[in-house]
């Protein structure tokens, strides 16, 4: 699912890849959910056609296509669950078109809480970079708050 485009020029988009559709999307809501006030577009490249578990690259790529290609769109950014997940988007990202694969980035960041930290940023109108740093910030400050 899209969301609508930020307030500002243009926006990131993010792009969720998870083995699991309703993992995906009980992200993504949570995320919108708890910043109603923001919005970015967000693509779900999560579960198999079939219904049932695990990731395909042609899907995500399709996915980070989809946004790049939007109006005023920043760049993308993708973030994935567990190991293969990252290994499809990693896939996915050999796939793109020159254009799309040089505003793409994977984020290194657990899954919710980077995402949650990306929406924000996104929603915000911040660049790509930025929105990279500010998902990348979630597992540190989590960490924090562990500790």
């Amino acid at each position: 699912m899209t969301g609508a485009a930020g307030t500002r020029g243009g926006t990131v988009g993010i792009v969720l890849v998870s083995h699991s559709r309703a993992l995906a999307e009980a992200a993504r809501d949570l995320a919108t959910g708890l910043m109603a006030s923001v919005s970015a577009p967000i693509e779900i490249a999560a579960g198999l056609a079939d219904g049932g578990l695990g990731t395909d690259a042609a899907v995500v790529a399709a996915a980070i296509e989809r946004l790049a290609a939007q109006p005023g769109n920043q760049g993308v950014l993708v973030i994935a669950d567990l190991g293969s997940a990252i290994m499809s988007a990693e896939a996915a990202l050999e796939r793109l078109s020159p254009a799309a694969a040089s505003r793409a980035r994977l984020s290194p960041a657990p899954f919710v809480e980077g995402l949650i930290g990306a929406h924000g940023a996104a929603g915000i109108g911040l660049d790509l970079e930025a929105v990279v740093a500010e998902a990348a910030k979630a597992a540190p400050a989590k960490a924090a708050q562990i500790s």
